[in-house]
């Protein structure tokens, strides 16, 4: 009897039988919050809005999570994006620009870095612009601007509301020139939505910098900022090689600018569906205009009391 053939190998065939047909773990099981380090159990992290249970540190969400927890429930439908040259300047560094459009389209699932979608919010009207990071860093280029002026028409035609939910590291330098002509259009988009009597409600995220800060981010009637969001428009390095100085502690994050009055509130991701119907109701709610009184008599002309008092009966 042969103990390799007749011990051995039947051994490793059957462990590796039970290998191959073990059910496969998912790695994304845990997170670990990039503030304080700990691990969070992923069903956890997703119970609370994403946020973590320890240290209360706001992580980055998409536009699919923002539509779901900010629009009533059953009210919305995604807006299709307007479709734009994928990559006008024909650009390449370590690899093509058009390349890198398809990995982050295939990793995302979405068209660029802006979604829109319309519905209610506590049953107003509502056009909800969402960015989402994950794609090329939220970055600007003609498909953003293009969707971000869209949504803003789309509020137009509908008499909604415009709400912007901004997450971005500024202008895409894959489209030069054609991704700064996008602060000034979506500028004047933002513009538009005011004459036509409609609040601008602007959600700051983490992080909300470069070109995006400089031009629709900041024109919003009310600025809502979630807990220690950074929001600036160059980083806290470049300005402090700049200017030669050290910044104070927490500069750039959403309380910094909420005491420099920046922004007009810092509401926690919890609160932030109701802070927004409360807005909204403020703003989109019809006041009713107080019934008229009609006067008991008819009124007295200015000269009747002076004639009346001049008047004087015969003796």
């Amino acid at each position: 009897m042969n103990w390799l053939t007749s011990y051995v190998r039947p051994r490793i065939r059957a462990l590796v039988e039970r290998t191959q047909n073990r059910t496969e773990v998912p790695e994304n099981l845990w997170h670990q919050c990039p503030s304080c380090e700990r691990m969070i159990f992923h069903r956890d992290l997703e119970a609370n809005q994403r946020v973590c249970p320890h240290c209360g540190h706001h992580m980055r969400v998409g536009p699919e999570f923002r539509f779901k927890t900010l629009l009533d429930e059953g009210s919305w439908h995604r807006l299709e994006p307007p479709k734009v040259a994928p990559d006008p300047l024909r650009f390449r560094d370590a690899k093509r620009y058009s390349d890198r459009l398809k990995e982050a389209q295939a990793k995302t699932r979405t068209y660029d870095a802006l979604e829109a979608a319309e519905g209610t919010i506590g049953g107003l009207p509502v056009v909800l612009a969402v960015m989402n990071f994950e794609f090329l860093g939220g970055s600007m280029g003609t498909a953003v601007g293009e969707a971000f002026i869209a949504a803003a028409e789309r509020a137009i035609e509908r008499r909604a509301a415009f709400v912007v939910v901004t997450s971005s590291g500024g202008a895409r330098m894959q489209e030069g020139t054609l991704s700064l002509v996008q602060m000034a259009r979506t500028t004047v988009a933002v513009a538009r939505v005011k004459e036509a009597g409609l609040p601008y409600i602007v959600v700051l995220a983490d992080p909300t910098t470069g070109g995006v800060t400089a031009s629709f981010a900041m024109l919003g009637d009310i600025h809502i900022a979630e807990p220690g969001a950074v929001i600036g428009f160059a980083g806290a390095r470049v300005i402090e090689q700049t200017i030669r100085e050290k910044l104070p502690p927490g500069f750039q994050r959403a309380e910094y600018l909420l005491a420099h009055g920046m922004v007009d509130m810092v509401v926690h991701r919890f609160q932030l569906r109701a802070t927004l119907a409360r807005i909204l109701n403020l703003l989109l709610r019809p006041v009713p205009l107080p019934a008229t009184v009609e006067p008991a008599e008819a009124p007295v002309p200015a000269s009747a009391p002076i004639e009346a008092a001049t008047h004087a009966e015969p003796d």
